[in-house]
């Protein structure tokens, strides 16, 4: 009978693990999607409810900012998101992080400078009791073929 009751509670805390996971992930990716939406718009409040105060965030120029930075750059419309496609995204969430990695295919208008960016993409995010928030992205330029 022990064993039973151990075999039962067993498998209600792996299936709570499971649905624990599931509603994160996709937690995960309502914030993305969201965060996508902020790039492209530059709106100042949801850029900030989105970020970590003490967020680093990596351009494939070698160009780092901070939160204040970022959101200056993108509400001032020195850096300029037209629309922003995403693809080969990965998510793998550990505790409290999601580390998330997705390939960029972006129209910008920077400066009011057309262009088109392709870049690599590196978000990590940390779950706060307001949600999930960005707290570090990295991106890289794609390697050239050879």
């Amino acid at each position: 009978m022990y064993k039973k009751l151990f075999f039962a509670a067993l498998l209600s805390a792996l299936s709570l693990f499971s649905f624990s996971q599931k509603k994160d992930l996709n937690d995960v990716k309502f914030v993305l999607e969201t965060f996508r939406l902020a790039l492209i718009s530059g709106d100042k409040n949801q850029l900030t409810a989105l970020t970590s105060p003490a967020l680093s965030y990596g351009h494939s120029s070698g160009i780092i900012e901070n939160r204040d930075a970022f959101i200056e750059s993108l509400s001032s419309g020195k850096s300029d998101y037209v629309s922003i496609n995403i693809s080969n995204e990965t998510i793998e969430l550990y505790k409290n992080t999601a580390i998330v990695r997705h390939n960029v295919q972006a129209e910008v208008n920077d400066n009011g400078k057309p262009g088109l960016l392709q870049i690599q993409v590196l978000l990590v995010f940390a779950k706060t009791n307001n949600g999930w928030i960005l707290v570090a992205r990295q991106a890289v330029k794609p390697p050239v073929a050879a």
